[in-house]
């Protein structure tokens, strides 16, 4: 069997604050497992089926007849992965890609690339130049990512609680006129599902001079434009959080992607046109990375498509999936961070619970769930996350709901205390 370097061994063994993810590997079956079939949202790992919420597809458009169909049509027509980079050549999907996300989402223009993480790591940097970053704390750690990659270029960065808003009017009255002024934000919150105060961020990004730079990675698909004739609460296009808050696009980059509500490998950003000829070339996915598999591409113009005959009905199913969970949360007197009803459930461990053996538990009783665990989460923080989807079924739902209560039984979750 193969060693470590010696070098390198002794820095993996002296690596703590990874432990407790090395513990959880070798001891949950929830870390490191390997589907061996799904049906549905059920999964099988091995000789034991479970009942999915870890998967973030939440309209479901993964199983999606339609959106399976588009693949082989535009496979056979570009091949399976066409590798110019952008700056060399674009096949027609992507224009129309970009079109098309831009009509939905009311935005001046829209850039795509592979993923979400290629976009912090490379725009981040060219927005921030040598200025200054203000980035939310509870901001994904991609973002993180980013800030740090631009702060060794020359930037400088400066971190404000979230919802602190205060604070952050301080660091941006601080901050020098002279070079850029970066916010960096989540928009509906990865871990809380929670929307941030945008209008009031937009506001005071705008009366600085500063640029408001927004993820909303988990929110477009689900939250959208506000109508009296709304199927539900989420709004209607999925349209994502700038159209949901009554927001413009002045002072605004937002970053989205399809593999999440739409089920597919490509990410976006919402911009000014001048902008996004910018960054096509002073972003290097945009210069040098292979693009995404031409079936992603297909089912992204598919599930453009999709939603805009049949979106607002699966977001209807999605909500009410969540409020049925959420309302058996408040019956229990459980605690949960989320209080705006997106389909992202965060439950934290009650004091001295071990997330195996919770996970263990949910296992046992054929649930699968995203195990929040430290240092993905602060340690006040720990717990699982439960993700609704509209391809669940209300029996499913019930289900969770029967193996919720067991766990508050045994003592497993956090009770609310107000």
């Amino acid at each position: 069997m193969p060693h470590l370097p010696p070098t390198l061994a002794p820095a993996v063994r002296q690596a703590p604050t990874w432990t407790e993810l090395e513990r959880l590997r070798t001891t949950s079956p929830m870390y490191d497992a390997v589907i061996d079939e799904i049906d549905g949202r059920r999964i099988r790992v091995g000789d034991d089926w479970l009942i999915d919420y870890a998967s973030c597809n939440y309209l479901g458009l993964d199983l999606d007849e339609e959106v399976m169909a588009a693949i082989p049509g535009e496979v056979r027509r570009w091949g399976t992965h066409p590798s110019w980079s952008r700056l060399l050549g674009n096949p027609a999907l992507y224009p129309r890609i970009e079109e098309r996300t831009a009509e939905l989402l009311g935005a001046p223009d829209v850039l795509v690339l592979p993923t979400i993480t290629h976009i912090h790591l490379s725009v981040i940097p060219v927005l921030a130049g040598r200025g200054t970053i203000m980035l939310e704390s509870q901001a994904h750690k991609t973002i993180y990512d980013g800030t740090v990659m631009a702060r060794s270029q020359g930037a400088v960065t400066h971190r404000f609680r979230t919802g602190d808003l205060d604070q952050l009017a301080d660091l941006l009255r601080a901050a020098p006129t002279d070079a850029p002024r970066l916010v960096c934000v989540d928009g509906v919150n990865s871990m809380t599902g929670n929307l941030p105060d945008l209008r009031r961020m937009a506001e005071l990004c705008r009366s600085t001079g500063a640029l408001l730079y927004v993820d909303d990675a988990h929110g477009f698909g689900v939250v959208g434009e506000r109508c009296p004739t709304e199927s539900s609460p989420y709004g209607r296009r999925g349209n994502a959080i700038v159209a949901h808050l009554g927001e413009s696009y002045d002072g605004i980059v937002l970053v989205g992607g399809f593999s999440k509500a739409y089920s597919s490998l490509l990410a976006f950003l919402a911009l000014p046109t001048g902008l996004k000829n910018h960054l096509k070339v002073a972003a290097a996915p945009y210069l040098y990375s292979g693009p995404s598999p031409v079936a992603s591409l297909a089912t992204v113009l598919a599930g453009l498509d999709v939603n805009e005959r049949r979106g607002d009905t699966l977001r209807a199913h999605l909500h009410a999936l969540t409020e049925r969970v959420l309302a058996h949360l408040r019956t229990l007197r459980v605690y949960t961070p989320n209080r705006t009803g997106t389909p992202i459930i965060e439950l934290p461990l009650a004091p001295g619970a071990d997330l195996a053996v919770t996970s263990r538990i949910l296992w046992r009783r054929g649930i699968y769930v995203t195990l929040a665990a430290y240092p993905l989460v602060p340690l006040d923080q720990v717990g699982i996350r439960v993700q609704l989807t509209a391809a669940h079924t209300v029996a499913q739902v019930d289900h969770l709901n029967k193996v919720i209560s067991e766990l508050v039984a045994e003592g497993q979750l956090r009770v609310a205390t107000e």
